[in-house]
């Protein structure tokens, strides 16, 4: 029999105990046989992948594979919580207990730890500019393609793509250049649309900010945005030009905002610039370079890509296109690729400029052709070694997704207060898969909605399980845990929504959905016009006619309209049957003109009553 004696260094104790990682020795007596022990690591709640390869002394590589999976896709600078560690920490021979936040998870900045990896390499920064409405966004960046791609290259690009490469000087060697990513979103929505999938595709925001306008609501709805997410924010103060700019009322109104430039003593980069001029522009870029260096963005262009979905459309030769922000690893001509239950090889790999390549690596946006039916925006795309592989990935996807809304349908009950009840059995491998599952579960919260459990326990789902939901139409969800026979044939016979899982994450995920499938939208009305009613033209059993002047917006046939008294009270709604101006029919009436308005029978209103336009919207809610 084997024995072995082995001492940590001073300096591997030195950086043990410097970081307060409590890893179990190595050391084995001389009078007794070796015994493998297993790896114990504290960790925080929440943790980025890097960070935790750092403490678990693994290739980040290993840890990328490992969440890969358990179907979890997660790029080195993104956070996975506690259970997910827990597991991917069981895979590995490692085991995982809570411990304090690390300086560098509250800071949500990267330290300078090393990297147990030779084949991470640095990857360009991915940069979303935003700010109010014409503050200077689509200015700012015609000037940045302006000078930063080459003529005749340039034209049209919005037209096709919504991201961009661009290369400036280094600032720390002229003589070398270094990329930057831009991903041209219009808007918010798009922004928003992002951080309600999980995806941290902005590494750095540029908020751009009107120096004769000041902070306004989407400047603030951008810092609050920025900083839940931990993305550094730069600051361009743009139109500096204008004569009646005030810088300093704007840095003012921003240090109410926690948003304090260095040369005030601050923290945050605030730079000067004229997007008009091209004032200032290039210290911009160099202060982006500058803050990526301090994220230490890296990645791993040797493993199968993944990305995100930043634009969807059908094209009439190539079918399916998709604009993909490829986040890891490389998407080669070929490879076999899923987007959520979307299937495909890709036929066509372009660059920013429509130009036809081979293969794309971490943080380009590419133009790719070869799915089987539209992916959707937002979603992630998963590259991957053999069709099967991907064929079956988006098999799976799909049959939970049908699970998900079998279950939203026939599971979900009314308490009475009205909230939605979804009755749920759980059965996991151990007590310990158990609680951290109901703990996750538990911070799932919404007025309108509950979670109850009618059964929990360890082992596999059992016959007397498949009854109980049968019973009380319940959804059973396992954890790492088969189905046995005689349950299966009850599920099947029953139609009984029945899934097990093997990452924490898909469960809790699918849970969200299925109570997102029965939550009520948010309806959302605004007004898109306004007039007075000055006349009655016509009123029996099949028409009403009258005579009303625009005073603000345009009215438009077919709008949905209110008409309010001068109290704002409601008198009636409906939409507008016909539209006339001086007996002519007409599409619409701008403001300042009169207008003779069709409505159905029954409309109730008087002369003097107002007339509101609205644009109705209905918004799905999320948790």
């Amino acid at each position: 029999m084997a024995f072995k004696k082995r001492k940590l260094s001073k300096k591997e104790q030195k950086a043990l105990d410097k970081k307060g990682h409590v890893i179990e020795s190595e050391q084995n007596d001389l009078t007794k046989p070796e015994i493998k022990t297993k790896k114990k690591i504290s960790i925080p709640e929440v943790i980025r992948v890097k960070d935790f390869a750092e403490i678990a002394q693994l290739p980040v590589t290993e840890v990328i594979s490992e969440l890969i999976k358990n179907g979890v896709l997660a790029n080195l600078n993104e956070n996975i919580d506690f259970d997910t560690a827990v597991i991917i920490g069981e895979d590995l021979g490692i085991e995982v207990t809570k411990g304090e936040e690390t300086d560098s998870q509250s800071n949500g900045t990267n330290k300078t730890e090393k990297l147990n990896s030779k084949n991470l390499c640095t990857r360009p920064p991915v940069v979303t500019i935003m700010g109010h409405v014409d503050h200077g966004k689509t200015t700012l960046l015609d000037k940045i393609r302006e000078a930063h791609v080459a003529e005749g290259e340039s034209g049209g690009i919005t037209q096709h793509i919504s991201a961009y490469n661009i290369e400036i000087p280094d600032p720390e060697n002229k003589k070398k250049t270094r990329p930057i990513t831009f991903i041209d979103t219009p808007g918010h929505s798009a922004f928003s649309a992002m951080r309600s999938h999980g995806a941290s595709i902005a590494d750095i925001v540029v908020l751009i900010v009107a120096a004769n306008d000041g902070v306004m609501p989407q400047t603030i709805e951008v810092i609050k945005q920025s900083k839940s997410q931990n993305i550094p924010i730069i600051v361009a103060i743009n139109k500096v030009e204008m004569p009646d700019a005030d810088v300093m009322k704007v840095r003012q109104q921003l240090s109410e905002y926690e948003i304090i430039g260095e040369d005030w003593g601050g923290k945050s980069t605030i730079v000067e610039i004229s997007a008009k001029s091209g004032q200032g522009i290039d210290q911009l870029l160099e202060m982006i370079i500058l803050q990526s260096d301090l994220l230490e963005l890296v990645a791993d262009p040797d493993v199968p890509a993944t990305g995100i979905i930043i634009e969807s459309h059908m094209h009439k030769g190539a079918g399916a296109l998709a604009v993909i922000l490829v986040e890891n690893g490389t998407l080669h001509i070929g490879d076999p690729i899923t987007v959520g239950p979307v299937y495909g090889k890709v036929r066509i790999l372009e660059d920013f400029q429509q130009r036809a390549i081979q293969s794309a690596g971490p943080s380009m946006p590419v133009r790719v052709a070869g799915f089987k039916s539209l992916p959707k925006f937002g979603e992630r795309l998963v590259a991957f070694e053999s069709e099967k592989e991907a064929k079956e990935s988006a098999k799976k996807y799909l049959e939970r997704s049908s699970i998900r809304k079998f279950a939203a349908a026939k599971t979900i009950h009314s308490d009475n207060q009205g909230a939605k009840i979804l009755n749920i059995i759980i059965k996991a491998d151990v007590n310990g898969s158990l609680e951290a599952i109901k703990k996750s579960l538990s911070e799932i919260k919404h007025p309108d909605i509950k979670i109850k459990y009618i059964s929990e326990g360890v082992g596999a789902i059992s016959e007397s399980d498949a009854s109980m939901a049968l019973a009380t139409g319940a959804i059973i969800m396992g954890f790492r845990v088969s189905i046995l026979l005689p349950a299966k044939k009850i599920i099947e016979k029953e139609k009984i929504s029945a899934v097990s899982y093997d990452v924490i994450y898909e469960l809790v995920n699918d849970v969200k959905k299925m109570l997102e499938e029965i939550l009520p939208p948010i309806i959302k009305e605004t007004e898109t016009a306004r007039g007075e009613i000055l006349a009655e033209f016509r009123n029996d059993k099949k028409t009403v006619v009258i005579g009303a002047k625009i005073t603000e917006g345009t009215l438009t046939d077919g709008n949905t309209i209110k008409i309010i008294d001068e109290n704002n009270n409601e008198l009636w709604r409906g939409k507008i049957e016909s539209l006339r101006r001086e007996k002519e029919k007409v599409t619409s009436v701008d403001a300042g003109f009169e207008a003779g308005i069709g409505l159905p029978p029954g409309a109730k209103y008087s002369v003097g009553n107002k007339v509101v336009a609205i644009k109705i919207e209905e918004i799905k809610q999320t948790l």
